[in-house]
């Protein structure tokens, strides 16, 4: 399988797809947040330094950030393929990772961008109901999954609640972050002829196309 990034602005669908494809395609999960973590808790020098960056508080810098993910993309339980999650952001970003894939022998792959609507994408934050219980998620704006009693979980019957995010001002800023940051992108991969846009509204015609595009490209 193709190895895949996803461009998304907040909450086009990218965590719901790639979840979708790790377990029907077997394709592993590569988060940079995730990556560090794990090394962090790792008995050598590397893991010590990078632990107490992180119990710091401080921003990890971008080298420290480049060598986790190569120390990651070069274990041998990537044969399947995998998601790039939450890299690259930015165009410096774009140009590091060409040069990792470089060192390790790996491809590119494809890059999925999930075009979505702003304002459906802000009522799919604003709308978000959580369950307090079991964690099940519900939106009161789009139409979808709505629960059937206003505040309760259709599943377990425990109350809903709203994250504190989940707010226009919250989703704006977000936004903006996404078009000024990582917008860009899209014309930094679509002159390399791996960029392919899927309008993604419905979850289950977002799923269809990126299956389309990844068994097209296998």
């Amino acid at each position: 399988m193709r190895n895949i990034i996803f461009i998304a602005p907040p909450a086009a669908g990218k965590g719901t797809i790639s979840e979708k494809l790790m377990d029907k395609y077997g394709y592993k999960h590569i988060s940079t947040g995730d990556i560090l973590r794990d090394m962090a808790s790792r008995d050598d020098e590397f893991g010590h330094s990078l632990k107490g960056m992180l119990a710091s508080g401080k921003l990890v810098p971008d080298e420290i950030v480049y060598e986790a993910l190569k120390r990651r993309l070069l274990m041998n339980d990537l044969e399947s393929g995998f998601i790039l999650d939450g890299f690259p952001r930015n165009l410096n970003q774009a140009r590091e990772y060409d040069k990792i894939l470089d060192e390790v022998g790996k491809k590119l792959g494809v890059v999925i961008y999930l075009d979505t609507p702003k304002d459906i994408l802000e009522k799919r934050i604003v709308g978000r109901r959580i369950c307090s219980s079991c964690g099940a998620t519900y939106n009161i704006l789009t139409g979808i999954n709505t629960p059937k009693k206003d505040g309760i979980c259709d599943k377990c019957g425990s109350q809903l609640y709203q994250r504190d995010d989940d707010n226009s001002e919250s989703f704006k800023t977000r936004y903006e972050t996404f078009i000024n940051q990582t917008y860009p992108l899209i014309d930094f991969y679509k002159k390399r002829n791996v960029l392919y846009n899927i309008d993604s509204i419905n979850p289950d015609d977002t799923m269809r196309k990126v299956e389309e595009i990844i068994n097209d490209n296998d």
